[in-house]
């Protein structure tokens, strides 16, 4: 079943069309009566959205404008910190702010007195290209992609990986390596699978093999020990932003939202009155979606919660 959550206009409340569906398939994952709202704008390009629980706000990326913003609730938006050109943002375990830097070419940490902490930056001795997005797992490891979007200068490494970082111990190893500009990046709840964006073939690949590789989001198999394991489907769709529900439906972005079940089925698309880059799941019941794109910061209510990383401490 496919249903289409259309826009009008802010003013306008959204209208669902429903196609014909079997009794035991899932109504509109949108909060009945709910329409997407504007939050803020006059931005550049905004991207890598968190929801902070502590402080009741949210943070993202503006990227040319090299500043990490927030917006909180009764206070609107203002200027969280300055960035290198941050891309994407999570939390870790313990609830600090993970950032991927174009401009940084690297992997931070804003740790609870402020200040900036540089996870990684190379992998074997070469530059990163330009990190984008990043997924936590219980471990604590940093699962984050490399594709070369922010990247002026020449690239070090010969190709655009997916990597694993563990902060402990700081080894940075590969986990994929054969996706042309891998992007938005996440795990399913219980963190059996992963799904990962390639956003397709672009000749600021090194190997001209990698020029004419289509777009798709895949999903893999990951161990109980963390191992990356077969691909078990791809859907046909490149995606910025990656995240998924309590359900483990996958929220996708791609000229609009649109929200595939776990296995790849397509469920339900939200109009955005910009294209979405990114999104996230906040608010005191995680409910709420908060979607970047472009210029401004969008909101809606859904009927299920995001989901938390397992062993997350806020």
């Amino acid at each position: 079943m496919k249903r289409f959550v259309s826009l009008a206009a802010l003013s306008i409340p959204l209208v669902l069309a429903l196609t014909s569906a079997a009794a035991d398939e899932p109504k509109s994952l949108v909060e009945a009566g709910a329409k997407v709202k504007k939050l803020a704008d006059g931005m550049k390009f905004t991207e890598g959205p968190v929801w902070l629980p502590a402080e009741k706000k949210l943070v993202f990326s503006d990227i040319p404008n090299s500043k990490l913003m927030q917006w909180k609730e009764g206070d609107g938006l203002t200027v969280f910190r300055k960035s290198e050109q941050s891309n994407g943002n999570i939390l870790d375990l313990e609830g600090r702010l993970l950032t991927c830097q174009h401009a940084g070419r690297n992997i931070v940490r804003t740790e609870k007195d402020g200040s900036i902490k540089v996870l990684a930056d190379k992998f074997d001795g070469k530059k990163f290209n330009s990190p984008n997005d990043l997924a936590i797992r219980s471990d604590g490891t940093i699962w984050f992609t490399d594709p070369p979007w922010g990247l002026t200068e020449k690239t070090e490494l010969a190709g655009h990986y997916v990597f694993k970082l563990d902060p402990k111990t700081e080894k940075v190893e590969v986990v994929v390596k054969d996706l042309a500009m891998p992007n938005g990046i996440i795990f399913s709840p219980d963190e059996s699978r992963i799904y990962i964006a390639d956003t397709g073939g672009h000749t600021k690949h090194p190997d001209p093999a990698y020029h004419k590789l289509p777009a798709g989001i895949h999903c893999y198999e990951v161990s109980k020990d963390g191992v990356i394991g077969k691909k078990l489907f791809t859907i046909k769709e490149g995606s910025d932003g990656l995240r998924v529900d309590v359900k483990g439906n996958l929220y996708i972005t791609n000229g609009k939202v649109k929200i595939y079940n776990p296995d790849g089925k397509l469920l339900e698309e939200i109009e955005v009155p910009e294209g979405p880059a990114n999104l996230c799941f906040g608010g005191e019941d995680y409910k709420t979606l908060f979607i970047t794109a472009r210029t401004s910061l969008y909101s809606i209510r859904m009927v299920n919660a995001g989901a938390k990383p397992p062993g997350a401490k806020w």
